[in-house]
């Protein structure tokens, strides 16, 4: 008799747990939720493209990124204001890894930098 009393409590309790969930992300900053979705994102993988332009000119393309970083402090683990990462300098702007064409470090400043990142919809 206590068993089928248990079992009948247990759609409750794991409403409560999620309702309990939902107030804790929804009480996290945006800076949290975006890490959250970008550490979900970086387990699924993405096939980013970073295109840097001098005002209206693209000048330079890196392709098959994974992940696009905020830079954190070491110390003070504040938010640094560029961003990292490593991809393929596609040197003919022609969406693929060609051969002589090398992975690559690169750094994006915040304040000076245009640039645009997105999915590659050529692959």
């Amino acid at each position: 008799m206590r068993c089928v009393k248990r079992a009948a409590f247990l759609p409750t309790i794991c409403a409560l747990i999620g309702c309990a969930l939902s107030v804790l992300v929804a009480g996290c900053t945006q800076e949290t939720q975006n890490e959250w979705g970008r550490s979900l994102q970086n387990w699924t993988g993405t096939n980013g493209v970073l295109d840097v332009y001098a005002g209206e000119k693209l000048v330079m393309r890196f392709i098959k990124i994974d992940k696009l970083s905020t830079a954190h402090g070491t110390d003070d683990k504040l938010p640094r204001p560029y961003r990292f990462g490593y991809g393929y300098v596609d040197e003919n702007l022609n969406f693929q890894a060609d051969s002589g064409e090398k992975k690559v470090y690169f750094e994006i400043s915040d304040y000076g930098t245009n640039y645009v990142f997105y999915e590659n919809y050529k692959d």
